[in-house]
Formats: structure tokens, sequence, C-alpha cells
């Protein structure tokens, strides 16, 4: 990822803004970079779900036990961009994992293997698979290709290589620039505002936890929610669904409710809670990514959902693209995620 150096006095001029730091924004920016596209990037420093997510990628996911839409293509793309960020930010973003899913009834089982014989769903599964269930489950698949991405780490990495460089500020609202041309990666902000009509964003409640005795070695799915090892005997357990609240504040319903998921998923209730966090996700139409420009000339790029993790590198690489080359996304990208208002 490498390029020439500048100084902080390019990004007075800068042709593109782009508004949000999450992973939309984030993304975009390092395909920019990579182009030597002149650009200043912009964010509120407050808030957010990128910076709440525990970063989770699962092949095969819900309760129908479906392959998440478009993974084949974009699970590489993204695996590739951050094997080359950790290079270039000195830090271990990728954290490969087998998922565990988990079936608490034999309705579910029954569904999950009868899946199994599908081949979008059987290249996901692991030699390991079926897998021998947990006291108090009636049954275990294992997962390849699945793990986490340190959202955190990312974010803040990009943000003081961007700082050090001058084209980073923290900003409420995007300045005036001249002649420069916004994309809006605002996440559920923007939705919420009604930029683009209606929408489905969700709020979410996320528990951090310390406890040595839990397995490490396997993200586990079921009981209608996740428990991931972020290492060290600590984990992330989620989440909650909450279409009405849309704020940022936990809740004590929240709180218990992802306790309840964690006792279950991790076997007992031994555990410390540390720490307890809530964002919204953008979510748009049916759960997909939006890219596209708007009729005053900005862009969007949004509606990534509970997916930023794989989604965001390869969109971004689409509407970089877009943007500089006009080549529009391939067909079966567009129909997966890429609306034009």
């Amino acid at each position: 990822m490498g390029r020439s150096e500048r100084s902080a006095d390019a990004a007075v001029s800068a042709p593109w803004v782009i508004v949000g730091q999450g992973l939309a924004g984030t993304c975009l920016a390092w395909e920019f970079w990579n182009r030597s596209v002149e650009f200043l990037l912009l964010d509120r420093e407050h808030g957010g779900s990128s910076r709440v997510a525990a970063g989770l990628i699962n092949p095969v996911t819900g309760k129908n036990f479906e392959p998440t839409p478009g993974i084949a293509d974009f699970l590489p793309e993204a695996l590739e961009f951050y094997s080359r960020l950790e290079v270039l930010l000195n830090n271990t973003l990728w954290h490969p994992l087998p998922i565990l899913r988990l079936a608490d009834s034999a309705k579910e089982w029954s569904k999950m293997l009868a899946k199994t014989a599908r081949p979008d769903v059987a290249c996901w599964l692991s030699n390991n698979s079926p897998a021998p269930p947990a006291e108090g489950w009636i049954g275990a698949l294992e997962l390849r290709g699945g793990g986490r991405l340190d959202t955190r780490a990312f974010l803040d990495g990009s943000r003081e290589f961007f700082r050090q460089r001058g084209i980073y500020q923290q900003a409420e609202i995007a300045p005036e620039q001249g002649e420069a041309r916004h994309i809006w990666c605002d996440g559920a902000a923007g939705l919420i505002s009604g930029r683009l009509g209606a929408h489905r964003c969700a709020k979410g409640e996320i528990l951090t936890l310390r406890a040595p005795g839990w397995d490490e070695n396997h993200i586990r799915i079921g009981a209608g929610g996740w428990l991931v090892p972020v290492g060290n005997g600590h984990f992330k357990a989620g989440s909650t669904y909450e279409w009405d609240q849309l704020d940022e504040t936990p809740t004590e319903a929240g709180r218990e409710k992802v306790m309840a998921i964690a006792t279950r998923l991790g076997g007992n209730a031994d555990f410390e809670l540390l720490a307890h966090e809530a964002g919204v996700r953008p979510i748009l139409r049916r759960s997909e990514p939006l890219i596209g420009p708007l009729e005053n000339g900005d862009w969007i790029f949004n509606g990534l959902g509970s997916k930023g993790s794989i989604f965001a590198p390869g969109m971004a690489r689409r509407l970089a693209r877009w943007v500089c080359e006009g080549s529009e996304p391939e067909p079966e990208t567009r129909l997966h995620g890429t609306r034009v208002p």
C-alpha cells in the first residue's frame, strides 16, 4: 500500500471529503490513498457502531443457516485487504477462529443438517463437522472461514496514519471545501436523518467479559446470540436488536439479555462483566450495502449493517473504481447491494 508522502496542505484543496470514519469511510480512504486521490477524512469522534462491533465474520448465518450473500467474493477481498493493512500499520487486525454453530432444538438441528447437503453450505464445513455438542445442546457444526476483525485497532491505526499526514480532521459536519464533493459514510446517523428515505436501523448491545475458564478456541453461535474470544480470557458477547429506541445508551434489559446469552454459550455464569456498550447498526432495505451517486453530485456508502467487516473492503474498492474510473460495479454486485438514489 505504498505511495508518496504529501504535506498537510494537500487536504486544503482536497476534491473529495469522506464524511465518517467507521468501517465504510476508513476502507474508502485507503482505496483513495492507494490511487493517489486527494481527500479529506472527517469524523465526529463519538459514537458509531463500528467501534462497538465485535468484528465477527461468520460465513453461514441466521436462524435459517444460510450463507452470507456474496461471501465467496467478498471474504477473500476483505482478508487480503486486512493482511496488507496489518503490514502497513504494524498490528494484528484479523484473528481467524472456527465457528461452532450450536442447535438447541431438534427442529433447528434438523434444519442445519439438511442444509449441509447444499454445496454453498458444505464448502464452509470443517473436517470436524458435525462436532460433539456441548452439554445442553442438541447438535453442533464447526465452520471454517470465521474469525474477528479487531475493529478498534483497525480504525484507530488508520485514523492516526491519516492524521499524521494532515488528511484527517475531527468535525461534526463537513466543512466548506470549495468545489469538493462529499462521500457520505455516516452510518446509522446518516440513515436516521432521512437522507435516503426509509431505513431499518437497529440498536444492539454488547458485553465485554472476563471468563478464564471458557473455551477460547471457537466463536460460539447459538441461542440467538454469539460469544467471541478476544484473547487472555476475555470475550465479547451479543447481541440485542431494538428498532424503536435508536440511541447509543446501554440498558439494563439489554445487559440482562446478553448476560443470559453469554451464560448459555459459555456453559456457566462464572464470568466478570467488564464493559457494556451499545451502537446502532446502519441497515437499509434488505440489509444490503448501498453505494452510488446522489443527485447533487455527492456520493453515498452506507447500509453495512452487522456485516461491515466482510463487505466494507470490497464495496469500498467498487466505489473507488466507480468514482475514479467510471467503472460501475458488476451486475451481480449491484444486484446484491448497489442502489443509485
